[in-house]
């Protein structure tokens, strides 16, 4: 549990609304809190850049963090981006040069002010964790030092947009997210009551529709390596912690930064879902504030607080628990390991025999074709609603594919890093696709989910420029699995499970396809040391008191799997509701919710559908507004198809509607 604090060493102000002048002249409209004496003793800022609403969106967890931060000599910057919340212009995409350059001048003008040192850093997780390591990679001279959460640096291998090469469904989602994310109002109270329709039909009249922008760069170009910060490191100076999640689908990039920044980097990954590790679930939560704080203090206020001296990687092992889609808390160990990549980890490898790992290398000829629906069971790719998101037993999918089983383990071991996986193969089908799951087979009987990894195999040259299989042709191909701090207890069995469908997680190929596993082994790399305690210990979570609200409406989340007994079309559904809330301190309501439904029939890859609809809701009482989108993606062999709607009401009378129609030709996807 968090423990809400009060009091702090510095009595805090806020400001609801303050704006930033762009060079351009666009106004951003900024939450601030600093210490009240800040102009007499300045302090330094810490930056949070976003485009979902101070007012409403990110106000939970900017009520108990920013105020607590502010209270310890920092001054705390909450810009709503360019064309969201209460700011001004419009918002066109993710990670824009716009976007980045309203980040440095904020960050310009701040270290300018009276009430500041001089001194800037900048955080934020998911898109906040990404614009901070892209300014970071700018560099402004001000920016000192970030804390980077749930992002990453390969905007196209290692998003939500393309993995490996292969078409996330969540590409779909999140421009159907983003649709109905960006249609809300500024408030009425902040920019007036003369002027918030107005600002709000013109992004509305001018809100696209990113689905065909990131359709249309199925390939790694210059659209993809704009924000990826992998394409040189080097070009990061200022100091990054960098934290994550092994329950996120960003868990691959605290390890990437550490092994390859020269900027000062510390790295920490949690059983976390997809939030800010103060509040995150599975627990243990941390003192995440804590924590940043000894960061911040080093590097913007030159304290000598020992972060500099930290183990530069520290992990949460997760021990083996029977599979199910939540746990409140997953019980396992911290360990540390002063430099990464580790000399305490070594790998182990197993070749594939006839559906066996065994020690010896191994000829066989294993054909994989699995049924469409195969990956039913994966879970959401970024779990946030503390609820059922989480991989379940893996058994139904492993029946779906060919599997690859060790002995039983004769002692438990720790798994520590990426396993990576490589394999002869040909496919009859010029256009393939494979996911490869690493389970811990259990004496219980149940399958848990370990890691995973997935690549299009025309990618096998590069993302760049993929080129289709020549069928009956062998290949050589290396799949390097995601991240992970596992143990696996003596007596489990490990798995490895290959599978050429993976939905709703990925888009299935264009074709049925049958791919031959001609040779094959997994590197799992195990740390010599099984740490039986804690070799790190985090403070327990604190923050400022919670978010004042009434509840209007109860958050709730439902994730069913069914089987249509005439057509066979299985179909996963969720439905989630963030509830409705009136504010306290100044009355604004805000609620949204959405469902979400995945289709497929388990012998047509092109029976693939996806639909979403979104709702949003706001306003006070007499000046209510609300919007509605809805989204629709399918295809054939050639091409992806999209289809979706926005309205929106003022009191319930429609004031806006747009319909967008949309199709891009596949390439090698």
């Amino acid at each position: 549990m968090m423990e809400h604090i009060a009091e702090f060493p510095r009595k805090v102000v806020e400001y609801a609304d303050m704006g930033i002048i762009m060079p351009d002249g666009t106004k951003l409209s900024a939450r601030v809190w600093m210490p009240e004496d800040a102009t007499e003793n300045p302090v330094p800022v810490i930056l949070e850049h976003l485009p979902y609403r101070k007012r409403d969106g990110t106000i939970v967890r900017d009520q108990f963090s920013h105020p607590w931060m502010a209270g310890q000599g920092y001054c705390c910057i909450r810009t709503d981006m360019r064309g969201s919340g209460e700011s001004e212009g419009l918002l066109f995409d993710e990670y824009t040069e716009q976007e980045l350059q309203d980040a440095c001048d904020v960050i310009a003008w701040a270290a300018a002010q009276p009430w500041c040192s001089g001194n800037v850093g900048m955080q934020g997780i998911s898109w906040g964790g990404f614009n901070s390591l892209e300014v970071a990679y700018l560099r402004p001279p001000a920016l000192k030092a970030i804390i980077t959460i749930c992002s990453t640096v390969d905007r196209y291998a290692d998003d939500i947009h393309y993995k490996g090469g292969c078409l996330l469904v969540e590409n779909f989602g999140w421009s159907t997210n983003m649709l109905s994310y960006s249609s809300r109002p500024p408030d009425p109270m902040l920019v007036g009551d003369d002027n918030w329709e107005r600002i709000w039909l013109e992004r509305l009249k001018d809100q696209p529709l990113n689905w065909g922008d990131w359709h249309r760069h199925q390939h790694r170009d210059d659209y993809w390596k704009h924000g990826s910060v992998c394409e040189d490191y080097s070009a990061i100076e200022a100091a990054v912690l960098t934290v994550g999640g092994w329950h996120d689908g960003y868990r691959n990039t605290i390890s990437h930064l550490v092994e390859n920044l020269t900027a000062p980097v510390k790295g920490i990954v949690g059983s976390w879902n997809h939030k800010y590790p103060h509040y995150a679930g599975p627990k243990p939560a941390i003192g995440f504030l804590q924590e940043s704080k000894r960061w911040w203090d080093h590097w913007l206020k030159g304290e000598d607080t020992g972060v500099e001296n930290d183990p530069d990687y520290r992990v949460y092992v997760m021990d083996s628990i029977a599979p199910k889609r939540w746990f409140d808390e997953r019980p396992g160990r911290w360990i540390a390991e002063d430099e990464w990549p580790s000399p305490n980890i070594e790998s182990e490898t197993f070749h594939f025999g006839e559906g066996r790992l065994v020690v010896a290398t191994s000829e066989i000829s294993t054909k994989v074709s699995s049924s469409q629906d195969c990956g039913v069971m994966a879970g959401e790719y970024f779990p946030f609603a503390f609820s059922d998101e989480l991989p379940d037993e893996q058994s139904a999918d492993d029946m779906k594919s060919v599997c690859f089983i060790g002995d039983a383990s004769t002692e438990a071991s720790d798994i520590v890093g990426a396993p990576v996986v490589k394999f002869s193969f040909s496919s009859d089908k010029p256009n393939a696709q494979l996911a490869i799951r690493l389970c811990d087979l259990r004496p219980d009987g149940t399958s848990a989910f370990i890691t995973h990894g997935v690549l299009n195999l025309t990618h096998l040259a590069s993302h760049e420029s993929p080129e289709a299989l020549v069928p009956g042709q062998i290949y050589q191909a290396e799949i390097v699995l995601d991240q992970i701090a596992y143990r696996l207890p003596a007596g489990h069995k490990l798995q490895i499970a290959i599978s050429t469908s993976y939905w709703p997680t990925l888009w299935p190929s264009p074709e049925a396809v049958e791919v031959t596993i001609h040779q094959g082994e997994i590197s799992v790399p195990r740390r010599k040391s099984l740490a039986e305690t804690d070799e790190w210990q985090f403070e327990k979570p604190v923050g400022a008191p919670a978010w004042r609200k009434e509840s209007l409406r109860p958050d709730s989340y439902k994730r069913t799997t069914t089987t249509d007994s005439v057509s066979g079309v299985v179909t996963v559904s969720v439905d989630a509701d963030s509830g409705e809330n009136r504010d306290l301190e100044h009355g604004l309501i805000s609620g949204s919710w959405f469902k979400e439904k995945f289709h497929i029939h388990p012998d047509d890859p092109c029976s693939a559908k996806a639909t979403a609809d979104w709702e949003q809701t706001g306003g006070r009482e007499g000046q209510m507004w609300r919007t509605h989108a809805t989204a629709e993606m399918s295809c054939d062999q050639t091409h992806f198809f999209t289809k979706a709607t926005l309205k929106a009401y003022r009191n319930e009378e429609l004031v806006f509607n747009k319909i967008y129609e949309d199709s891009v030709e596949r390439k090698l996807v």
